[in-house]
């Protein structure tokens, strides 16, 4: 086998050092196989180059860079989470650690550089769901900053999560369509959805139609891409609460709100599903159960109300 590549040195001493543990590694590459010698910084690299996400891959190659895949398993990652994400919650550490790190060597285990892993994840609390009602949106809408107000309508009438609002360009919007196409989606799709009339009438109501959306106070868009959960509005967001009487509600909570609206409403999981750009209709089905009292009724049927009339005709 013959393999032509530069060293990347221009001394001879520094080239044939190189050359000796090149030849090393091909040698045990051959005889062991890729896992042998392919490490963590070989995977991540081929990980993005294949268009995986890369958020927060920084700080897991600079501790696992020169890693061979093959010494990577439960221990070492549980020791990276509790050195890189000490005092996070579990829900942190499983997006920001393990999510990451099961990525990127399930990816490996695709290119035959390693084993499938099987990457046990710290416990984490029940979600949570927190929705406001018709009369209290309609309060903290009363109660928004002039540049804060069509995107409190815009996020309770279409389920967007904060970031895609935030970073919502003119060229994504159809107002004659009453059409929103969010491009730069948590799932990497694209996911159109239909506008209530009420969003375009504040939308209508801006005075620019190019660039941004959704704008400061001092005109510039949320061009940062930093605090994506809706950190770029945390102070107008908490007066607008404060002056509603609304408390523990952020930004993300009105897509809580609006699925739950919209199941009320329709009874259809798919059509929400589709709507919010949840990856499963398991993850929509927490939305079902915001409001069990609803559904009595359907308990009255079963039996009847008293259940007598079945009773005899048994």
């Amino acid at each position: 086998m013959r393999i032509d590549e530069s060293t990347g040195v221009d001394r001879q001493k520094a080239a044939r050092e190189i050359l000796t543990l090149r030849e090393a590694e091909l040698i045990n590459e051959s005889v062991h196989g890729p896992a042998a010698v392919r490490t963590f910084a070989d995977a991540a690299h081929s990980y993005v180059l294949a268009d995986g996400e890369v958020t927060h891959l920084p700080p897991l190659i600079r501790h696992f860079g020169s890693v061979k895949l093959a010494r990577i398993g439960q221990e070492q990652i549980d020791v990276a989470a509790r050195k890189l994400g000490a005092g996070k919650s579990p829900a942190t550490l499983n997006r920001q650690i393990y999510t990451p790190m099961a990525a990127v060597l399930n990816h490996a285990a695709r290119m035959k550089w390693c084993s499938k892993p099987v990457i046990a994840r710290p416990k984490q609390p029940l979600g949570r769901v927190r929705w406001i009602s018709y009369e209290e949106a309609d309060r903290m809408i009363e109660c928004a900053a002039p540049h804060l107000r069509a995107l409190v309508v815009f996020l309770l009438s279409t389920g967007a999560r904060a970031s895609e609002a935030l970073y919502l360009d003119w060229r994504q919007v159809d107002l004659d369509a009453r059409r929103v196409e969010f491009l730069e989606t948590k799932n990497r799709e694209r996911r159109g959805v239909t506008l209530h009339e009420r969003v375009v009438r504040e939308l209508e109501a801006m005075p620019h139609r190019s660039g941004p959306v959704f704008r400061r106070p001092d005109g510039c868009g949320y061009a940062d891409r930093h605090g994506e959960g809706g950190g770029q509005v945390k102070k107008a967001w908490a007066t607008m609460c404060r002056r509603a009487s609304i408390t523990d509600f952020s930004p993300h909570d009105c897509r809580h709100t609006f699925a739950t609206w919209h199941y009320r409403a329709n009874r259809d999981l798919t059509a929400l599903q589709k709507l919010g750009g949840w990856k499963t209709v398991e993850m929509v089905l927490r939305y079902a159960h915001t409001n069990p009292d609803e559904l009595a009724p359907t308990i009255d049927r079963v039996w009847g109300i008293s259940g007598e009339t079945e009773a005899k005709a048994a």
